[in-house]
């Protein structure tokens, strides 16, 4: 059965087109006027709505969430109603009980992934923000094996869902797919999908239709402009390094090469010996006087977090040594003042030191970073996957501190 709203759409319809073969020209324009006049008053009733998304959510749950279905059509109307529902939708989805009934309606989200392919939609950014928050759903991991129609011509990718939204974000980036668009979230929207197993086979696994790891397609934005696509990009590499028995192609040269995306972002412009410079990677030798470490110290903690992670396997570890990963930290961890980001420093120099089993210290020249803080120490915790389930959207996310109580023993929920 339609809704009240679909119904008053599909009368408002019915009866223009029927008005429009009437010989009456001039009560053609009236009923055109009162059209309208109706769209204006939905679209400054939507805007109005806004503000109670915030205060009030309780008000969008009456009748069975009916208030919540109406702004699902609407999300299909035009463009300032669709991006004044959408905004409402992302503010709503913090709430678990909406988070579910949108996310598990498989017909919004192909509308939002139809909308969202079109290089001309207007409103891209925003249904790329709320699809990174319906993904705090776990079932939204669905969207990994959906497929779908073809992708338009100018993307280029094939019928997969979570291949068209790759390609989108990769493309996509600084606008050169949709002048209106750049979609950042969409590094959040990947963040959550890498919790699942599921999702970390997907980002390790080369695809049929362009030969690629999908992984390999964001590591190249670790040191991008956009803090937004930084800090997705930062937490989805994280979780999908909790893959371990995948460590040996994160590592591998002419697979993932990880080391030097993870490396260069917490790089500032120090200078090293000559032995140490040498020693370490090609692409952070001889970096420019102005090179600068990443501004966000919660991004670095990631990146610090997910080295730890990958000296889980004795090669890892002893890949970190010989590439003098040490000094890197000991710069890092002296010069950014973030306790969160010192205390992974410090986990990750405690393990680089440790003597490995029959063999005498692996490097004298480390030594136990130190620092003063109020903060204790906390130890290294086990290896072990963390899903969150519902945790909040990317507003309340961005504006505390995402890696604040998180651990390198975690998965990140951004």
């Amino acid at each position: 059965m339609p809704t009240d709203l679909e119904e008053a759409r599909l009368t408002c319809r019915f009866h223009i087109s029927w008005k429009y073969s009437s010989a009456d020209g001039w009560y053609v324009q009236i009923v055109r006027i009162i059209a309208k006049l109706l769209t204006d008053c939905a679209t400054t009733a939507v805007e109005n709505l806004i503000p109670y998304s915030l205060s009030k959510t309780s008000i969008f749950k009456t009748n069975d969430l009916l208030p919540v279905k109406d702004l699902k059509l609407l999300v299909r109307d035009y463009k300032q109603i669709a991006k004044d529902a959408i905004t409402i939708l992302i503010n709503l989805s913090t709430d678990k009980e909406i988070l579910e009934s949108l996310a598990s309606d498989k017909e919004f989200i192909n509308t939002l992934l139809s909308k969202l392919t079109k290089p001309a939609e207007p409103n891209a950014n925003l249904i790329a923000m709320l699809l990174a928050n319906l993904a705090k759903w776990d079932d939204l991991k669905q969207i990994i094996t959906d497929e779908r129609p073809a992708a338009p011509e100018e993307l280029s990718s094939n019928n997969r869902a979570i291949d068209q939204l790759m390609d989108l974000f990769v493309k996509g980036a600084d606008g050169t797919y949709n002048k209106d668009a750049d979609y950042d979230y969409l590094a959040y929207l990947f963040a959550d999908l890498a919790k699942h197993e599921e999702g970390r086979k997907y980002f390790l696994t080369k695809q049929e239709y362009d030969g690629v790891v999908p992984l390999t397609k964001m590591t190249v934005f670790t040191e991008h402009k956009s803090e937004i696509r930084r800090k997705g990009v930062a937490s989805t590499i994280k979780n999908v390094a909790f893959e371990i028995d995948s460590h040996p192609s994160f590592l591998a040269e002419d697979e993932i090469n990880i080391l030097p995306y993870l490396l260069l972002p917490i790089m500032g412009n120090e200078e090293f010996d000559e032995e140490d410079t040498m020693a370490m990677l090609p692409d952070l030798q001889l970096l420019p006087p102005d090179k600068e470490r990443d501004s966000d110290p919660t991004i670095i903690q990631t990146h610090v977090e997910t080295l730890m992670l990958l000296t889980t396997t004795r090669e890892g570890r002893d890949i970190m040594r010989e590439i003098k990963v040490y000094p890197i930290i000991r710069e890092t961890h002296l010069k950014v003042d973030h306790d969160n980001m010192r205390e992974a420093c410090e986990r990750l120099v405690q393990v680089l030191m440790r003597d490995e089993e029959g063999e005498e210290r692996v490097d004298a020249g480390i030594k136990t970073l130190t620092r003063k803080s109020d903060k204790p120490f906390s130890s290294p915790k086990p290896f072990s996957s963390q899903s969150n389930g519902v945790s909040g959207g990317w507003a309340s996310q961005d504006a505390e501190d995402p890696a604040s109580d998180s651990d390198d023993d975690k998965i990140v929920d951004v």
